[in-house]
């Protein structure tokens, strides 16, 4: 095994960085990690980016340097590829701190689903099983944005990038064995296009649980509340139910309230009800006006759907079990549901992919004879 100065080196001058980001250019690949805030706000606050070679370990204070452009155009230079773990809200945080989205990513926690590792697997537990090597996590709730970082979180944070470089390894090799790599590449690049095309405002209310009982206005109301919240959350950084909670939103859309005082309900009253009161009742009187209100939303598989959701998810898991993979990996029950309730099913989403000749067909062959066997 390569070894790896776990020892971190912190970088707090834009010197230095300028400096190792041209270095760390000429390589083929890199670890990369963030460190971040979100306790009190709707976007996360960047702490630290931490980077590994391969043989060193590296802190960049975001905090302490003026210019990250050094940073921000390694992370664009599509001839690094950017190893991370689970790297959603990294991405996140990165697009915040820099304005850019690394590209291309490997993730290996994808990549170790697609090995055969199972779904979801943390970055302690991976580093165990593929290097042996056990990992501390003492740290994980640590204030980032205090400074200066105590010594025991430098070096959790360095220890975050320290074995990916040796995990790439491992993984890009059994994904060729296996003839993966492509899917893992795919995957990947949807996680930095949806981190580029968040959801629209306007789409939030699908999100509520029991918006599929609501039909015209007060769907319409309900729509237009959610987005209301979005938007408003992301203008004040808060988190949207610290603006206003969900249960608020549905309660307010089902009774389409005409006057201020009869918004007033827990969770909504007070200062609250004083400050943004008006403005939600006027997004209710538009909402109930509108021409074009929201088709509505698919109500819950009836038991007969129900049953097909079985039959599939039965197939499903045949699928995953012949080809070494977890079933997570191959479909979520979501995305069964939306299969099962489509007028005309046909493949969407994920399953346009690598996952079409894998499970989707096999899934629309399924639920194609199923339709047939249904009594006229």
């Amino acid at each position: 095994m390569v070894k790896v100065d776990t020892t971190p080196i912190w970088i707090d001058s834009g010197e230095q960085l300028a400096e190792l980001c041209q270095r760390w250019r000429r390589q083929q690949a890199l670890a990369l990690d963030t460190e971040f805030m979100r306790s009190r706000t709707f976007y996360p606050r960047p702490a630290l980016v931490q980077v590994g070679d391969g043989e060193r370990c590296y802190l960049i204070d975001n905090l302490a340097i003026d210019n990250l452009d050094p940073l921000r155009e390694l992370l664009l230079d599509t001839r690094v590829t950017k190893i991370m773990h689970s790297c959603s809200e990294d991405l996140e945080t990165l697009e915040r701190l820099l304005g850019a989205i690394p590209e291309p990513v490997f993730d290996t926690q994808i990549a170790a689903a697609l090995t055969g590792m199972g779904a979801g697997l943390g970055y302690a537990a991976a580093v165990k099983e593929l290097l042996n090597i056990e990992l501390p996590k003492s740290e994980t709730r640590s204030d980032w944005l205090q400074r200066p970082l105590s010594e025991a979180q430098k070096k959790y944070a360095a220890l975050d990038v320290a074995w990916l470089p040796l995990m790439y390894g491992v993984l890009i090799k059994r994904l060729r064995e296996r003839g993966r790599l492509e899917w893992l590449q795919e995957d990947c690049a949807a996680l930095v296009s949806a981190a580029r095309n968040p959801q629209p405002p306007e789409l939030y209310y699908r999100k509520v649980k029991g918006a599929w009982r609501l039909r015209g206005a007060q769907l319409a109301a309900l729509q237009d509340l959610c987005a209301w919240r979005e938007r408003e959350a992301r203008l004040r950084d808060l988190p949207r139910n610290h603006l206003l909670k969900e249960n608020v939103c549905m309660n307010l859309a089902q009774r389409l309230p005409k006057h201020v005082a009869a918004l007033a309900q827990p969770g909504f009253e007070g200062r609250a009800l004083r400050e943004y009161g008006e403005t939600l009742l006027q997004i209710i009187r538009r909402a109930a006006e509108r021409q074009d209100p929201p088709p509505p939303l698919p109500q819950p598989l009836n038991r007969r759907e129900g049953e097909w959701l079985k039959l599939l998810r039965q197939c499903v898991s045949t699928v995953a079990e012949q080809e070494g993979l977890p079933a997570e990996i191959l479909v979520r029950k979501k995305e069964l549901e939306t299969l099962i309730q489509s007028p005309r099913p046909e493949l969407q989403g994920r399953l346009r992919g690598w996952r079409a000749p894998v499970i989707g067909e096999r899934l629309l062959k399924v639920l194609n004879e199923l339709r047939k066997e249904e009594p006229k």
